[in-house]
């Protein structure tokens, strides 16, 4: 993705122990996911019915507070993610991932496309045991199934930390429809996954 954009502070952490707090008290679930880009991850599940937002970040290092300069550099241990707030009474985590895995490459270590290095890595942060479990038995059934030629190389860990990407990352393909990253790279993500998922598509 493009590297010319000034970076800033991203503020303090989320940490599980605030979301679950914060979701409890309004029925509403946190799933955590990693899949290169986060621009195009977030673009397609701002789309999904059930979905009430959709904030692009960090996690999965050790570097409190990072910019995405040192994202970028591949040094901070992180990579990009999105954070989903969903209702469970109308999209199940199950359903977010079997979208998750199926609108990017899960076989490549540590690359989608052009964009190559950890940052990038496809990964599930788990909140709690039930997600945890639901990622590892549908990843292993994904893999039984031979939907993809070689195995499905997506890390499974658990969530820790979350730190809100710069402001001009947030909602970035519906802020900048004209750029080139986004006609070449995030639309054709999107018309794959509006065809394959237009049951759950926000009408």
């Amino acid at each position: 993705m493009l590297t010319t954009l000034l970076a800033c502070n991203s503020g303090n952490a989320v940490t599980k122990n605030e979301i679950s707090m914060e979701n409890n008290n309004i029925g509403l679930d946190t799933a955590t996911f990693g899949s290169g880009c986060f621009w195009c991850t977030e673009a397609i599940f701002q789309r999904v019915r059930g979905v009430k937002s959709v904030v692009s970040g960090y996690s999965g290092g050790a570097r409190p507070n990072p910019t995405y300069d040192q994202v970028s550099s591949g040094a901070s241990g992180h990579a990009e993610v999105i954070q989903i707030t969903y209702d469970p009474a109308e999209v199940a985590f199950e359903a977010l991932l079997e979208i998750f895995w199926k609108t990017h490459d899960p076989t490549t270590l540590n690359r989608q496309g052009a964009d190559v290095g950890t940052q990038y890595r496809s990964v599930v942060f788990y909140h709690g045991e039930a997600q945890k479990s639901a990622a590892e038995n549908i990843k292993a059934e994904l893999d039984a199934s031979g939907a993809w030629n070689n195995p499905i190389v997506t890390e499974i860990s658990e969530f820790k930390a979350f730190y809100k990407a710069e402001s001009y990352h947030q909602n970035y393909f519906n802020n900048n429809k004209n750029a080139a990253y986004c006609n070449f790279v995030i639309v054709p993500k999107l018309e794959k996954f509006e065809k394959v998922f237009k049951d759950r598509i926000v009408k």
